[in-house]
């Protein structure tokens, strides 16, 4: 097989090409330079090794188990990791059986009492507490012959956004570094984080925010693309160059919080924007040079500048979808 670029990697495996990269830092992977090429290529064996990577992570395996399991060839490493989050599955499961079993005799015992008003119901704890003492353990069977498409699809399930928040972000001052090349997002980090800690940024405005975008997003084979990132200012603060002095000027977004790297569950925010019955998504999808004007909020992000060696993977972001209400 011919070594495949970064973006025909992406399209191949159904993978961004930001989680691509963060999985080379995060030491899962490795790309190499061809000679008279500027952009990373993949060979035949990383092509195989992410289909493994993609494999485990649709298996809800983290990151830093996975690169583990990577590197021991020792079968019983791999037993070891995958039997304690079988167990975790287990709570997990015996858990939300449990809270389904109990709203299942609640609804019973409601729609056998219709006559009686539902305050004086819901204020009997005597039918809730019934329902709870005479709850069975419930034992689940999986089958052993799942297929990928079953597995697909439960990966889908259970990677659904279910704490979607509508927020209203202020207007603000900010300092932005941008970057187009390779690994755009390490530049503008460097220039920002720099720019913070020297000015004790982080001190004289405690409650600073962090977002980002691509900028431009990747559009071709070569996966060319570069990042823009903003620190919240004061407003009467000058910025030295590179950094540029701008406006951000705030509104409505929904905002769904991720692990870092799980930029895949953008799509599942764009499907929650879609089926909403108040909002719909108020970005530009024309506008790809400027990431439709969707943003990315780095959370903690002060507690990042305070310790300097923070791993990635110990990062949160919100995912932010700029929105409107609809009009009737």
């Amino acid at each position: 097989m011919e070594p495949m670029t970064i973006s025909q990697v992406s399209k191949s495996l159904g993978i961004s090409t930001r989680m691509l990269r963060y999985y080379e830092k995060a030491g899962l992977i490795e790309s190499r330079r061809k000679e008279g090429y500027a952009y990373r290529i993949y060979d035949e064996n990383t092509v195989c090794r992410l289909r493994r990577i993609l494999l485990l992570r649709k298996l809800r395996i983290p990151v830093r188990q996975i690169k583990i399991i990577l590197q021991n060839p020792n079968a019983a490493t791999a037993v070891e990791i995958f039997q304690k989050n079988i167990n975790e599955l287990d709570e997990e499961i015996t858990a939300l059986s449990t809270i389904r079993e109990i709203l299942s005799r609640f609804a019973n015992e409601l729609a056998n009492a219709t006559g009686l008003p539902l305050q004086s119901l819901l204020e009997k704890d005597d039918i809730l507490l019934e329902s709870i003492e005479s709850l069975a353990l419930v034992s689940i069977n999986f089958k052993e012959d799942q297929t990928m498409e079953k597995l697909n699809q439960a990966n889908i399930s259970l990677s659904q956004p279910t704490d979607i928040r509508v927020i209203y972000l202020p207007p603000a001052a900010i300092a932005a570094a941008h970057y187009v090349g390779d690994e755009p997002e390490n530049h503008v980090n460097t220039l920002l984080d720099g720019f913070v800690r020297e000015n004790k940024l982080h001190k004289i405005k405690p409650d600073l925010r962090r977002y980002g975008f691509n900028h431009p997003n990747p559009v071709d084979e070569t996966g060319y693309h570069g990042y823009e990132a903003w620190v919240t200012i004061p407003e009467d603060m000058e910025v030295p160059a590179p950094l540029i002095k701008k406006h951000f000027a705030g509104g409505l977004y929904a905002a769904h919080m991720i692990a870092f790297g799980n930029f895949n569950e953008w799509e599942q925010l764009f499907i929650w924007a879609n089926q909403s019955e108040k909002y719909e998504f108020a970005g530009d999808m024309k506008d790809q040079e400027h990431m439709c004007g969707m943003l990315e909020e780095h959370l903690n992000y002060v507690n990042h500048v305070e310790l300097e060696n923070t791993e990635p993977e110990d990062f949160q972001l919100d995912l932010l979808l700029p929105l409107r209400e609809k009009q009737p």
